[in-house]
């Protein structure tokens, strides 16, 4: 039972780490809607994301030829990858020329319709599945105990849903995080291309980085705070 117990917590770690990808996805993909529908686009596209993941995982159990190669020295799960990379790099690029080029404000608060709602959900949960596959794949190595496994997918979705408005919102809030986000996405999607190509960059590379910029550009943040704190006060005295 200790042993099930420690496995469970190693595998909501592994899903919650790997959870940054989502987050950020979510929160770029969702404010493309006006603010009344993105919490609803988050529980909508982040349950059925957790369900299209226990199906890949049962697949994956049941399908051991994921692994293997189908097309030249590519198999299924190289195929997810390089196509999954692909189209993360054309999302994160548009998304960053919409927001240098202000093109959010010409069009509106978000986009309406049920048409863009539905395409921003399937958007979510399609590069999901990409970012979940190496993390399923890894899951069924470590155990086959599949309810173990399905617990940490569930538990990791609640910590991820918790975490996603507050997170979602505050890079909304500050247009600078909003494109060190979507550059971060440029990152990870050339990292899960490469992946599919049979070349694997190691982890570590690349959230060390984004850790590093993202605290250089809170502390800009601060120092932009402290001086129209700084002004402010000179000016009322």
């Amino acid at each position: 039972m200790a042993d099930a117990v420690g496995l469970l917590a190693l595998l909501i770690g592994l899903e919650l780490v790997l959870g940054v990808d989502n987050v950020l996805v979510i929160a770029i993909f969702v404010a493309r809607l006006p603010e009344n529908q993105r919490q609803k686009a988050r529980i909508i596209g982040l349950s059925l994301a957790m369900v299209a993941r226990i199906v890949m995982l049962f697949v994956v159990v049941a399908l051991a030829s994921l692994t293997r190669p189908v097309v030249a020295d590519f198999s299924v799960r190289d195929l997810i990858l390089l196509a999954g990379g692909m189209f993360l790099l054309y999302k994160a690029v548009h998304e960053i020329h919409h927001t240098v080029e202000f093109r959010e404000q010409e069009n509106g608060d978000g986009e309406k319709g049920a048409g863009a709602f539905g395409a921003i959900i399937l958007q979510i949960i399609l590069l999901d599945i990409v970012f979940s596959i190496d993390s399923v794949i890894t899951a069924v190595g470590l155990t086959q105990q599949l309810w173990i496994i399905v617990s940490a997918v569930v538990l990791s979705f609640v910590g991820i849903l918790f975490f996603a408005r507050p997170i979602g919102d505050f890079i909304l809030r500050h247009p600078a995080l909003k494109i060190l986000a979507l550059s971060f996405l440029i990152t990870i999607g050339v990292t899960i291309f490469m992946e599919g190509m049979h070349k694997h960059v190691p982890k570590a590379y690349i959230y060390l980085p984004m850790g590093f910029a993202l605290m250089v550009e809170m502390l800009q943040m601060r120092y932009e705070h402290n001086r129209r704190r700084k002004k402010e006060l000179t000016t009322d005295a």
